[in-house]
């Protein structure tokens, strides 16, 4: 199998990608991730994933799979980054009261081939939040290092009242359509699953 490197430092998307059975390793793309003027969202997102991909591939060795992903959470066409302190996570948090906001995942595999992209849009309803709510979930740290200020894979998995597309894209990689470029490019993850002991005996 080809070598595979994810190019990310998020946990979190290293907890997905191996929960689909892949060996990889990791190097975080260091660039700068500042959006340009007016850029729209959909684009902003496959450029960053992409750029982060081709960003570690320059310095692979010849014939790795790069593998490179970012997500925003957007509200009213506007991209919510990870807040600045809490009271911009209180504010990030009103905003998503009782309302539905897009999540936007893009991945990127660079190969010899070149780099293929993907982008997954998610559909998230978040319930009416109360003050006391905010200010609890906020004082727990949690949103500090989230994108739209909540993590719904933790304690903000309580907000969410309805959800129309990918769970674990809005986690941090969708893993269907990962899997998916990871097979063409010639990687099928499940040849690397493990067989039970009863079905190898």
């Amino acid at each position: 199998m080809q070598t595979l490197i994810l190019a990310s430092a998020s946990p979190r998307r290293a907890e997905l990608l191996q929960q689909i059975g892949a060996l990889f390793d990791v190097c975080p793309a260091a660039i700068d991730e500042t959006p340009r003027p007016a850029e729209p969202a959909a684009d902003y997102v496959e450029r960053m994933a992409r750029e982060k991909a081709l960003f570690v591939a320059t310095a692979a060795q010849a014939g790795a799979l790069v593998l490179g992903s970012d997500t925003s959470v957007i509200v009213d066409g506007v991209i919510l980054g990870k807040p600045a302190d809490a009271a911009d996570a209180r504010a990030t948090l009103a905003a998503l009261s009782g309302r539905t906001h897009q999540v936007l995942t893009a991945v990127a595999l660079a190969s010899a081939d070149g780099c293929r992209t993907c982008l997954v849009t998610t559909n998230v309803s978040f319930c009416t939040l109360t003050k006391a709510q905010i200010n609890a979930y906020v004082a727990t740290g949690e949103p500090m290092d989230k994108a739209g200020s909540y993590a719904i894979q933790g304690l903000g998995g309580m907000f969410v009242e309805q959800l129309q597309g990918s769970y674990s894209a809005v986690v941090g990689l969708p893993l269907q359509e990962t899997a998916a470029l990871l097979s063409a490019a010639g990687y099928p993850v499940w040849n690397q699953w493990p067989c039970s002991k009863e079905r190898q005996s």
